[in-house]
């Protein structure tokens, strides 16, 4: 349990974005993926996900973890659009209505509570994306539940300290669904696998330095100095601790670093990529889309989307 408190320690957790929604029209979206965590609670109504459509029931969280794919069905009846994660972005407003959290409660329609969040490791690599786990329901655990509505609550404050409250709820929130998968014993290989990189100080000091030289020169000849390994075994020890070798990393982390620009600046497709190092303008449009499926661009647009 000892080795948990150390993992929990080491994982930086950021709230991002909440929202309650009320269901304007059921849809089915066989490839939902989004960017960040997502805790999907359901108040009342109907929720469905993966390749068997497992039913949510009233009072129960999905974890949607980051990047992982899965088919979702929001809303009940048998009108339900069927459409691809790119058209349900744009057309959300179509399908999800924003909705006060107080007045979930007299709602006659579908309602879920949307909580979407940040958990990086060393505030480098995405902890629960690197456990390589799928979407599952958090069941009897009204600890997390009314985690949840306190923070729906909160973002309808205007009141002092509202965003250190948002971040206090939300790393109880986070640690709440680690004692959940433990409690339960979910997942137990993927965890013990995929955690095993915590324990070497070596591979730390790889991932802070990628971190801070995404635009510099990350080839295995430098990342073997880093490390102090020989260059020709650096690769095959990144691949043993973490199961990816270590310029797959490297351009995740590149491109994660880039959609994070995307949100946040306004900064040109040319600049931003230069900035995490592709002096090759179309090259690095050429493998944005071949990891998120949208040109950056379009990935700008879907993130202002998001936000609305």
């Amino acid at each position: 349990m000892e080795y948990y408190n150390k993992v929990i320690e080491s994982v930086n957790i950021r709230f991002l974005r909440g929202f309650n929604y009320q269901v304007e029209k059921p849809v089915f979206i066989p490839d939902h993926k989004e960017f960040d965590n997502m805790l999907i609670l359901l108040h009342h109504g109907t929720l469905k996900f993966g390749e068997e459509q497992e039913i949510v029931n009233e009072g129960e969280v999905l974890f949607l973890p980051g990047e992982k794919k899965t088919a979702l069905t929001i809303g009940g009846g048998n009108k339900r659009a069927e459409v691809p994660m790119e058209n349900f972005l744009e057309n959300k407003r179509k399908y999800l209505q924003s909705i006060s959290f107080k007045d979930i409660r007299n709602a006659e329609e579908d309602c879920i509570s949307v909580v979407s969040f940040e958990s990086k490791v060393f505030d480098v690599v995405n902890f629960f994306n690197s456990l390589d786990i799928p979407a599952f329901i958090i069941r009897f655990n009204d600890r997390i539940a009314i985690l949840i509505e306190d923070i729906m609550k909160e973002l309808e404050q205007s009141s002092v300290g509202k965003e250190r409250i948002l971040r206090s709820l939300t790393e109880a929130l986070v640690i709440e669904v680690l004692r959940h998968i433990l409690k339960n014993r979910l997942f137990v290989e993927e965890l013990s696998t995929n955690v095993t990189y915590f324990k070497d100080p070596r591979l730390i000091e790889l991932f802070k330095y990628i971190k801070t030289n995404l635009g510099g020169d990350l080839s295995n000849k430098v990342l073997a100095k880093v490390a102090n390994v020989s260059e020709d075994y650096v690769g095959q020890y990144f691949k043993m601790l973490t199961g990816i070798n270590p310029q797959d990393y490297i351009e995740y982390q590149r491109m994660e670093a880039a959609v994070d620009l995307l949100r946040t600046t306004k900064k040109s497709i040319r600049d931003i990529g230069k900035e995490v190092g592709y002096k090759d303008t179309a090259y690095f449009c050429r493998r944005f889309k071949m990891m998120y499926g949208v040109p950056a661009g379009k990935m700008r647009r879907r993130e202002s989307l998001i936000n609305v």
